[in-house]
């Protein structure tokens, strides 16, 4: 099954961010298909040790049979306190794979993918949290307006919010189908599939709460790294590499650096990559979630 789930994007890239020691303790924080846990695996020694995070249930049909690895069905959000749980603090390297996997965009029942009508849900944890469908359903327009605008960068955000705030007087808005009927009028002509696939991403983003979790993996991983490990990160849109590309340039998602009495910056991180790592055209060609994707590396300092 793990081969249906995606092709990982810069493998040999990640692996070499890791900068793997055979004894060492590394976590992939976003398992799925297992991909990048296996290159890893293949690295380490009898030693070594693999703790994988996932939240989707589906993820675990992947589990590696080895007595080095543990998975763990939690949000990588509390990665701190699952690998303080199974002791495995301080580690070596973390790795993350962010956004959607090929598999989850490909099970229509999911609602995460605009070919198939299916109803709206989007979570990547099914046993909790809000739907895609609560979304659109119960949120003021003003809160509508603010997450087309700043998750989906959309530019027609408050229109498109007020549509769907009209829309669901006449009835609920259900399906992926009931969604792009209702905002058929605000979809610009030859811009379909882009304009879609922005609002999608922006109700993705909300559902699962992707930007706050990801602020709160990157803080505490910084915490649980030892002096000299690696942190590789890969993101696929805008908003989640600003999140990565300060808080490895400055220990914080906004505002400068802050400094110490005698002008050294406080900071947990230090890029190891001069700005991010891109896809060759040759992967790009073969594996096409690769275009969008941008790699960072940092050390713990």
């Amino acid at each position: 099954m793990s081969n249906t789930y995606h092709t990982p994007v810069m493998l040999a890239e990640c692996i070499e961010g890791l900068d793997i020691k055979p004894n060492g303790t590394y976590i992939d924080v976003t398992f799925g298909g297992g991909g990048h846990s296996r290159e890893i695996m293949k690295h380490l020694g009898e030693d070594g040790q693999l703790l994988a995070f996932d939240q989707d249930v589906d993820a675990q049909q992947n589990i590696i049979a080895d007595d080095r690895f543990t998975f763990i069905d939690q949000n990588f959000r509390y990665i701190k306190n699952f690998t303080r749980l199974h002791g495995a603090v301080p580690v070596d390297g973390i790795l993350a794979d962010l956004g959607v996997s090929s598999y989850q965009f490909d099970q229509a029942e999911r609602g995460f993918s605009i070919r198939f009508d299916a109803a709206l849900d989007m979570r990547m944890n099914q046993a909790s949290g809000i739907s895609a469908k609560d979304v659109v359903n119960t949120y003021s327009e003003a809160d509508l307006h603010k997450i087309f605008g700043v998750y989906g960068e959309i530019k027609n955000a408050k229109s498109l919010a007020n549509t769907i705030v009209m829309a669901r007087l006449i009835a609920p808005i259900v399906t992926i189908a009931d969604l792009k009927n209702a905002i058929s009028a605000r979809i610009p002509k030859g811009k379909e599939n882009k304009y879609l696939a922005q609002v999608f991403q922006a109700l993705r983003i909300e559902v699962n709460q992707e930007l706050e979790a990801l602020k709160d993996f990157l803080t505490q991983s910084a915490d649980i790294l030892v002096s000299g490990g690696r942190l590789v990160v890969m993101s696929y849109h805008s908003l989640e590499d600003r999140l990565v590309k300060n808080f490895i340039a400055k220990g914080k998602f906004s505002g400068e650096v802050e400094k110490d009495f005698f002008g050294n910056d406080q900071k947990p991180l230090e890029a190891v990559s001069r700005g991010a790592i891109t896809a060759s055209e040759e992967e790009i060609k073969l594996n096409n979630r690769a275009r969008s994707a941008k790699l960072r590396i940092a050390v713990k300092k």
